[in-house]
């Protein structure tokens, strides 16, 4: 069984990643309850979790399960409005993608994550969240006017 001090190193890795996953998909206030929810059940199944290739994608997975339940709002759009380094139409496209090309273009691009975790997290196949993320970024182009090079 993983003692303390190692689960409480797997949290220290793991939530950095998770929480950011977590608020490009939740609602602001529903990110600290997921997250909660998520290292409770990590905790209780500590010896699997820790084991996981893809343990982040896995409690990513849990913490939207948990989150959902309790019936909180989408995404804080409104704190992307007040960034000052994004486009200002990525908003707007951001919104018309649908919930899997947004999840999928969030977890790749914005947190960082591999096909396969984000995979993992979308309980979908690393194919599938290729396709996603090509078609996601081909929206993003044409809602921005940007001319892909190549």
């Amino acid at each position: 069984m993983a003692g303390d001090g190692e689960f409480e190193q797997f949290v220290m890795r793991t939530e950095p990643g998770l929480r950011r996953a977590l608020a490009g998909c939740l609602a602001r206030d529903a990110v600290g309850d997921a997250l909660a929810e998520a290292f409770a059940y990590a905790w209780e199944h500590r010896d699997r979790v820790m084991r996981m290739e893809h343990p982040r994608g896995y409690l990513f997975r849990v913490g939207q399960s948990k989150a959902r339940r309790r019936k909180h709002g989408f995404l804080p759009w409104s704190s992307l409005d007040a960034m000052p380094d994004v486009e200002p139409g990525l908003v707007g496209a951001l919104a018309a993608l649908s919930p899997a090309q947004f999840q999928a273009v969030w977890l790749v691009h914005a947190c960082g994550w591999t096909y396969p975790e984000t995979a993992e997290a979308l309980h979908v196949s690393a194919s599938t969240v290729g396709s996603h993320v090509s078609r996601a970024l081909g929206r993003l182009r044409e809602r921005l006017g940007v001319v892909a090079n190549g």
